[in-house]
């Protein structure tokens, strides 16, 4: 799987923040690899069941290892497939029902079909690949002999894994590879966003079944996995929804305007005092004319319980912020303020001209739905 995401508009020397929710990362051919913290559930649930069965601990822990690489190569074949277009990967995040690789721009309905198709055929020439060799090996067993893992039958588990990896994302649904198939294929008769309505309303049809299957036979783990599926099918259809409505339409039409900034030398107990008498929750810290930081509620807090009332914002402010233009359009400045927590900070030649959150392009939207034009967009 592999929604796109635009590139980063962060100042010079910050990085961009990793991936909410992520215990854990490195590197792969010069890609950021993130585990979320679900991955990790599912990797106990895998070790438990894999414990229960007649497997040994040593091949137990091969075959999660194999599963796991698996669907690094999913999408490594994303990865190569999107560099064949021109796109680069920013980081690979690994969920439960699969990894997700954000790119740096929207792929082209063509080019998305075939980024799509790369991963689970990735999976599946793994599957095929494996049984020839035992075939030709004569190695291979029966499918009622893989009902009971046993170090035996490791390779034959590995070969079933892939396979399943591979269909199961080929479901023309969202969030699955074949839901970007499918987008891709009804892109070319209608606009992105229906296409992306009829998939995604796919992906919910699907999550239901699967959690009504789980319940009635008792497989909470499909449950689980039905969870993600209708989480992902909705995201990808309020993410492509928003940026039909911000296309085209720049920062400064949404950004706020009117707002209270705090000194270096401000104390917490001064931004405390400022966040109950405002509306405002995200403080931007100034020295002279310039911003050098970032204060959030969550930090404040943080701030208040560690350092106490009296210490400076300066020690516990974001030096990291986002920033981003005035000028620049919303749809690719809205994942950057979702990606930075709640708030960026909209500066052109390092001057402060506006705050951008997740509250006022909430609100922002839900105007655009009901056919308010942006003045600042009428007048060009």
């Amino acid at each position: 799987m592999q929604p796109p995401s635009p590139q980063s508009d962060t100042p010079a020397g910050k990085q961009k923040p990793a991936a909410s929710g992520t215990a854990g990362s490195f590197r792969l051919f010069g890609v950021p690899v993130r585990l979320h913290f679900t991955f990790l559930l599912l990797l106990v649930f895998i070790i438990v069941t894999g414990l229960s069965g007649g497997q040994s601990s040593l091949v137990n822990a091969a075959y999660i290892l194999a599963l796991f690489v698996s669907v690094l190569l999913h999408e490594l074949g994303h990865v190569a497939v999107s560099r064949k277009f021109g796109i680069k990967t920013k980081e690979i995040v690994m969920y439960p029902i699969g990894g997700v690789s954000v790119m740096e721009r929207d792929p082209t309905p063509a080019a998305e079909f075939w980024i799509a198709l790369a991963g689970p055929l990735v999976n599946i020439a793994i599957a095929l690949a494996l049984w020839a060799w035992l075939y030709y090996s004569g190695h291979l067993i029966t499918i009622e002999m893989l009902g009971q893992a046993s170090d035996s039958n490791l390779l034959e588990r590995i070969a079933l894994g892939n396979l399943i990896l591979g269909l199961f994302n080929l479901i023309p649904a969202f969030p699955m590879d074949g839901g970007r198939v499918l987008r891709a294929f009804l892109a070319r008769s209608r606009s992105l966003q229906d296409a992306t309505r009829i998939a995604a309303t796919a992906g919910r049809f699907l999550a239901i079944s699967m959690l009504f299957t789980g319940l009635l036979s008792g497989q909470y783990f499909l449950m689980f996995i039905a969870v993600f599926v209708y989480l992902g099918a909705e995201q990808e259809n309020a993410s492509v929804t928003g940026r039909a409505l911000t296309q085209g339409v720049p920062v400064r039409a949404a950004m706020i305007t009117e707002f209270h900034t705090l000194s270096h030398g401000n104390s917490i107990r001064d931004a405390a005092n400022l966040l109950l008498s405002t509306a405002q929750q995200d403080f931007p810290v100034v020295l002279g004319e310039q911003v050098i930081g970032l204060l959030g509620r969550n930090a404040l807090l943080q701030g208040m319980a560690n350092q106490g009332p009296e210490s400076y914002v300066a020690g516990v402010m974001d030096r990291n912020f986002t920033a981003i233009r005035p000028d620049m359009d919303l749809a690719e400045a809205m994942p950057l303020v979702l990606q930075a927590g709640s708030c960026a900070l909209v500066m052109e030649d390092d001057r402060l001209l506006g705050l951008l959150t997740r509250e006022n392009l909430t609100e922002f939207l839900l105007l655009r739905k009901s056919g308010m034009e942006p003045i600042t967009s009428r007048n060009g």
